[in-house]
């Protein structure tokens, strides 16, 4: 992503309109969403803890991602949150309406992540990634959810990972239960409320990345030379959360994907982002 790129918002996108609100959009895969989400035409809210640049350890703040896509011609909130905290969830949605009205578009893609076994994991940590990924999530739809019933019309997207899939057991693992459990909770609520939501025009499904090159996976030293060879650009991620986010809701609703096989499926090719 490069703030030379000759990409543009386009107003007259498929997203043209639409308020969307992507959560852990400062840096990664949800800046790119946000990022791609505007360059569609699409009002975006964009929520993460870091605002400013020395306020985390991993590059990137919602101040930047803000920034880029309003200097493309495109229109962006940033709002502090931290999805643990019950009067940021609040507060995100309620600044989102003010801005821009109800939300069209939700993507869950905030996390935090710890590398625990399971022997010696807190209780507070655990507490902590059921907070940010599993509940925030949930409430977060509970929020825009009205809005979306009101209009007869919206999208709920959230974030998984491969961890979700059940580890071989004879493979020692190294400490990712806890982050496994939760993404298999986020894929089952996302089937349970696309199947709620089938008949009120809302569309609901979630998808893994696959292997992406972000800040955090380096952090965590995820891409090993056992791996390197299936590392994808964001860029692609981006592209296929946009294509589960426009069209027939019924059509496209209760999918559990990844980004590659969604690439494919609808033979997409990944945009420059602004």
């Amino acid at each position: 992503m490069s703030e030379s790129s000759n990409s543009k918002v386009n107003p007259g996108g498929v997203l043209a309109g639409k308020v969307a609100v992507v959560t852990g959009a400062s840096r990664g895969i949800g800046d790119a969403i946000a990022r791609r989400f505007a360059m569609e035409g699409a009002k975006v809210v964009v929520s993460a803890r870091t605002v400013d640049s020395g306020e985390h350890y991993l590059p990137g703040t919602i101040n930047e991602t803000v920034a880029a896509i309003r200097a493309a011609g495109g229109e962006a909130l940033g709002v502090k949150a931290d999805l643990a905290a019950a009067e940021d969830r609040e507060r995100l949605i309620a600044a989102a309406e003010a801005e821009f009205g109800p939300v069209d578009i939700l993507v869950n893609n905030a996390a935090i992540t710890y590398f625990i076994p399971v022997a010696d994991f807190p209780e507070k940590r655990f507490r902590l990634m059921t907070d940010v990924q599993v509940w925030a999530p949930f409430e977060l739809a509970q929020r825009v959810l009205p809005g979306m019933q009101e209009k007869g019309s919206g999208w709920i997207l959230n974030i998984s990972s491969h961890a979700a899939i059940h580890p071989e057991k004879t493979l020692s693992g190294r400490g990712g239960t806890v982050y496994g459990m939760c993404k298999a909770a986020l894929e089952r609520f996302t089937t349970g409320l696309a199947q709620e939501t089938y008949d009120q025009g809302i569309g609901v499904n979630v998808i893994s990345p696959g292997l992406v090159a972000t800040p955090g996976v380096m952090h965590h030293k995820l891409i090993n030379s056992e791996n390197e060879d299936r590392v994808t650009p964001v860029e692609h991620m981006a592209e296929a959360c946009l294509r589960l986010c426009h069209g027939d809701p019924q059509a496209l609703t209760g999918r559990i994907d990844y980004a590659d096989e969604v690439m494919q499926e609808f033979d997409l090719q990944a945009a420059e982002l602004i």
